[in-house]
């Protein structure tokens, strides 16, 4: 099986930019983010045309996520991160597919930092953690899968300052993502790639993605069943660098 995750930043913009790379790629389960469009924009009708079913949480403007299925339709599990029941944000969705639990999740980006954007992003990954756990004591197989908006570690991040007093860098947010490491989660790009510099996101600003100024926010952590049946894992770069790209690329993963 062969699971991928792509912030598409805005799903119908770069609609053409996905459906290519779903032809060329052969994905079987992609889990997306930023749709940036509301539940009725969602293009369901060229993604079944493209052979996808597809579940979605949608959002005018801004967040919305989204699981597709290769000749499958996913059954959702879960259409919100449990936790509060006030958060009407579109950031979570989780749905069953080919017997794997699979989420597509974009969590906050959290800036400007300090400030309630940060405590809001910190509150969310705390609910994140706490499910993620429940995910592990069922011993079930199950990737989360998205934008975490975290570069968990130095070289996770381009030679920079810039970034210093960014909320995708501070303490206290890899301190969230190690706990899910903590929990038994496994970072399938760190897995097979262990000490490379690896990007995922080049931001659009300052020319940062001819210079390869990147930073690697999208992620795929694996339960340990899964891990278990990992085989490969990259990034398809070259999708960053098509006309009208999104300023992410798409992450994937195989398994047996």
């Amino acid at each position: 099986m062969k699971i991928a995750t792509f912030n598409v930043n805005n799903i119908n913009r770069r609609l053409e930019n996905l459906l290519a790379w779903l032809r060329e790629a052969k994905p079987d389960v992609v889990c997306l983010q930023e749709l940036k469009a509301s539940d009725g924009q969602f293009p369901k009708a060229a993604l079944t045309a493209a052979g996808y079913g597809a579940v979605w949480r949608g959002q005018s403007t801004w967040n919305g996520v989204a699981i597709l299925a290769r000749d499958a339709e996913p059954v959702v599990t879960q259409w919100a991160l449990p936790g509060d029941p006030d958060d009407s944000q579109s950031r979570y969705i989780e749905a069953a597919v080919n017997g794997v639990l699979v989420a597509s999740l974009y969590a906050p980006n959290g800036n400007p930092q300090p400030g309630p954007k940060f405590d809001y992003k910190l509150a969310w990954h705390e609910r994140l953690n706490a499910h993620a756990k429940s995910l592990i004591d069922a011993e079930v197989p199950a990737v989360l899968a998205g934008d975490y908006n975290i570069a968990p570690e130095p070289h996770d991040v381009y030679a920079t300052s810039s970034y210093d007093d960014n909320a995708l860098v501070q303490p206290q947010s890899r301190a969230a993502f190690q706990q899910l490491l903590d929990q038994g989660w496994t970072d399938a790009i760190r897995r097979k790639f262990p000490a490379e510099t690896v990007y995922t996101f080049w931001d659009y600003r300052r020319n940062r993605w001819p210079r390869d100024a990147g930073l690697r926010l999208d992620h795929l952590l694996l339960s340990p069943k899964m891990a278990k049946r990992l085989t490969g894992a990259g990034v398809d770069r070259d999708i960053r660098g098509r006309d009208d790209a999104s300023d992410h690329a798409p992450v994937w993963i195989s398994t047996k």
